[in-house]
């Protein structure tokens, strides 16, 4: 099983990347994974936006701290099953945590987990406690199992590696928006990297122009934060899940350059 775990789009840039890229190689893979939560305007995520990136072959998309950002998401997040937000929030928050999505064949399930990291981020439940309340829900459905762990300290997100080796197919770290040089399948099977790294423009500080928060960070004062537009990149991992046991055959991180 080939997987395709693209890291966080980031505003119209980033969008027209995946567009583009999944126009020329959607065929090779079962599964398109992507974060989302950054995809409109680098804030949230639309209906239109949801739907467009569904259209071009993505299976799944999950999000993090920002998922509420713009606040369309509550009219649909409810009636978009592949849509996700942190399985960690509280039981009482709209949306879900997980889903199952099917290959093109209608043979083979691929279970998507997204939860969120605590240090430096929200009060989030647990989320190694949630790892083990959900685990036995998906494995009752597929062996094969994709975590995306949304974080920011990269202690946390390898702790987290480690806690799930020989339980998920991938850990895939997003959130940073910087790639990482660490993938690798940990000795139990896992396929493991602390951060996908962004899709959209590099020429930036994390995504966004960067005079404004450089003025931020000269003078402390507010700024009005805007999507970059040069040297956009697609940043992704390309994921092989052994058929039999659901464990990582290989991850090999990629950039492609539009």
């Amino acid at each position: 099983m080939k997987i395709l775990f693209i890291g966080d789009i980031v505003g119209n840039p980033g969008r027209k990347a995946v567009i583009n890229f999944l126009k020329a190689h959607r065929a090779h893979y079962d599964f398109i994974v992507a974060n989302g939560e950054n995809a409109a305007g680098g804030k949230g995520i639309t209906f239109e936006i949801t739907d467009a990136l569904f259209a071009a072959g993505v299976s799944a998309i999950t999000t993090g701290n920002h998922v509420w950002d713009n606040k369309e998401i509550f009219d649909f997040i409810e009636t978009t099953p592949h849509l996700l937000r942190p399985a960690n929030y509280p039981a009482k928050v709209p949306g879900r945590g997980w889903t199952l999505v099917s290959s093109v064949d209608g043979e083979t399930q691929l279970g998507v987990l997204n939860l969120a990291g605590q240090v430096f981020m929200k009060a989030y439940a647990n989320p190694f406690h949630t790892l083990d309340a959900i685990l036995p829900e998906i494995h009752a459905e597929t062996k094969f199992v994709l975590l995306d762990f949304h974080a920011e300290a990269t202690s946390e997100k390898i702790a987290m590696g480690w806690y799930a080796d020989g339980r998920v197919g991938a850990v895939v770290g997003t959130h940073t928006h910087v790639p990482t040089a660490d993938a690798r399948v940990l000795s139990h099977g896992t396929a493991y990297i602390t951060d996908v790294g962004m899709t959209g423009p590099y020429d930036s500080i994390i995504g966004s122009k960067i005079e404004p928060i450089l003025e931020r960070f000269l003078t402390t004062m507010p700024v009005r934060l805007s999507v970059a537009k040069g040297n956009v990149k697609l940043c992704a991992v390309s994921i092989e899940l052994d058929d039999e046991t659901g464990m990582a055959v290989s991850i090999e991180p990629m950039q492609c350059q539009f």
